[in-house]
């Protein structure tokens, strides 16, 4: 008995030993793996985890760079990668990515514009829908620049670390380049935030302005609308900041100014909430007749800019509307009929009243305020003036008024034009107003556009698109367009742009990668502009079909892969860090670091829960 106990107890000591090894704990795996962990480690395996990148050809070397970063952080990745604009975008609307290499330019200088259409629920460009985002985005945009920079470090927090929504990559220079024997160089500007003038730029032959058409360059041949509130993207932005004029613009240095806009001047009233604007009596629509500019002869008054902005803010006012939560803070937009409430409204902090204000460097004091456009007279004293109020004092409202999406446009011809019922839209039978295809070269091309900017599109194909100055642009001044014709080419990728500077095919190459700067320099011909730009590229995730749209832990693994310092490398140091798309304008003292460790602990995480 004594035997047999002692082989039974024997027995089971072995089976306790072989059974104990199967759960042995190396020294590495001790020293890797935090202890809460060494139950997941049973069960997650070292397979990669798929994920699908979604990107554009022009940035490629984003996209392998971020590719080599993941891959070697634990995931297999397919490059999802799309020739332009309008392909990459019909691939995001369908959902066939998990993250989606994108990018946004501040234009207007103003934070709330670099969060709202982004990230607030419902927003124009926003995937998001989550109440604590969408409150300290309201939350900020009440508060004065010392009171917001912890609201926003509150909303970078939330939008990166905590839910991981995007993964930043890095804050840009904006750079151009031309060609300084053929261009004049004291005429080309280069704004932080406002796209090109091209109205101000002249042949260093000024003889030329009249004969020969100025040259640029553009990548997406697609254009998504050349109705001003109907896009909101790379393929029009510059056109239309050029193609219609605004009540205000922004200077170089993103301050708001009256200077080249409709407005004589502009004032902001006591309470923050009502906002002034005294017009400009000098600019017709322009249209096209046989392929050429011609002066409409119809006035842009104070009927197309409350018809504009009233359109702008109303989300139902055009089948898909890309820009209204921009100009959700108007409430209203009048013509002032008395001259008298003018004297008896002060501006905001001023005994100055608005009438004084908006008189400062008039051709002639107010003496009447006018209905009808046509008898509006600057030399004989008769004005027009629009009041907007907003829906709570909100200053950073004229920043939206400097965006391309407040042009202006004539209300006669764009009623005249969208006839269609709104709610009953048919893509394929209706067509809008700047539809793309109506200034395309062929049976659909019918130009119906009426521009009140320096420029009007004549036609395009794929090769270029064809502008000519406005002829009834504030002419006799100094904002009166210098160059007669001016051709955009279509050029597809950063190295054939270059070339094409670098030959003469092209005069100014807008958008010059930072890789290319040492080629630009080495080019006695060639002048580049450089300055720092409000433009932030982020990986966005997918939030609607996706496993990461699920996962906040697979999120926060592709996040934590992400070496900005790297990426930094590459550029040779002219890119800089980014946390958000605020970080140009708001600094919140909060910075991503890669993280290996986080990495393997959330794709972990990931996988015990799948």
């Amino acid at each position: 008995m004594r035997t047999k106990g002692k082989f039974s107890a024997l027995l089971l000591l072995s089976l306790s030993i072989v059974l104990g090894a199967c759960n042995v704990t190396t020294k590495d795996e001790a020293t890797e793996t935090p202890e809460p962990a060494q139950e997941t480690e049973a069960v997650v395996d070292g397979t990669p985890v798929d994920i699908e990148l979604l990107g554009m050809s022009s940035n490629e070397a984003d996209l392998n760079i971020v590719r080599d970063q993941l891959t070697k952080n634990g995931f297999n990745v397919k490059l999802n990668i799309q020739p332009d604009y309008g392909s990459f975008k019909s691939q995001q609307d369908a959902g066939n990515f998990d993250i989606a290499l994108s990018s946004w330019t501040t234009v207007t200088g103003n934070p709330d514009y670099a969060v709202r259409s982004l990230f607030k629920t419902g927003g124009d460009y926003s995937i998001l829908a989550d109440a604590e985002i969408d409150a300290l985005i309201d939350s900020a945009s009440n508060q004065t620049p010392d009171q917001y920079t912890e609201t926003y470090k509150q909303f970078e927090q939330q939008l990166v670390f905590d839910k991981a929504y995007i993964a930043p990559l890095y804050n840009s220079l904006k750079a151009q380049a031309f060609n300084q024997d053929v261009l004049n160089k004291d005429t080309v500007r280069i704004s932080k935030s406002r796209s090109l003038p091209w109205e101000e730029i002249s042949f260093k032959d000024a003889s030329k302005n009249g004969a020969e058409p100025l040259l640029l360059q553009s990548t997406m041949p697609t254009l998504t609308s050349l109705d001003p509130i109907k896009g909101n993207d790379g393929s029009i932005n510059i056109i239309n900041t050029n193609q219609y004029v605004r009540l205000v613009n922004l200077t170089d240095d993103d301050k708001i100014t009256s200077e080249g806009s409709l407005s004589f001047n502009h004032a902001i009233a006591e309470g923050n909430s009502d906002y002034y604007f005294i017009l400009r009596d000098d600019i017709n629509f322009a249209a096209i007749k046989d392929k050429l500019a011609v002066d409409t002869g119809e006035r842009v008054g104070a009927d197309d800019v409350i018809f504009s902005l009233e359109r702008a803010h109303n989300k139902d006012s055009v089948p898909d509307h890309r820009t209204y939560t921009l100009h959700e803070h108007i409430q209203s937009v009048e013509l002032v009929a008395d001259v008298a409430a003018l004297e008896a409204t002060k501006v905001s902090g001023s005994d100055q009243t608005v009438k004084a204000a908006l008189e400062l460097g008039l051709p002639a004091n107010i003496a009447e305020l006018v209905a009808d456009k046509t008898q509006s007279d600057s030399k004989s004293g008769k004005y027009q003036v629009v009041k907007m109020t907003t829906t709570k004092p909100f200053p950073q409202v004229l920043n939206y008024l400097a965006h391309q999406s407040a042009g202006i446009v004539s209300k006669k011809q764009v009623e005249s034009i969208n006839t269609y019922d709104v709610a009953k839209f048919d893509v394929n039978k209706d067509i809008p107003y700047g539809d793309q295809n109506t200034v395309t070269e062929g049976p659909a091309y019918n130009n119906t556009l009426y521009t009140s900017g320096p420029y009007i599109l004549s036609y395009k194909n794929d090769y270029e698109a064809v502008f000519y100055k406005n002829p009834a642009y504030m002419k006799g001044t100094k904002h009166e367009p210098k160059i007669n014709n001016i051709n955009v080419r279509f050029i597809k990728d950063a190295d054939s742009s270059l070339s094409a500077l670098r030959s003469g095919e092209i005069h100014l190459y807008y958008g010059v990668s930072e890789t290319k700067y040492d080629v630009v320099r080495g080019d006695s011909k060639l002048f580049l502009q450089t300055i720092p730009s409000n433009a932030v590229s982020y990986l966005l995730f997918n939030t609607a079909n996706r496993p990461v749209a699920e996962s906040a832990d697979l999120r926060k693994a592709v996040l934590y892969s992400i070496n900005q310092d790297e990426i930094l490398a590459y550029y040779s140091g002219n890119k800089f860090k980014a946390v958000s798309t605020l970080s140009p304008l708001v600094q919140t003292g909060l910075e991503l670091t890669a993280d290996p460790a986080k990495v393997k602990q959330f794709l972990d995480a990931y996988k015990a829960g799948k």
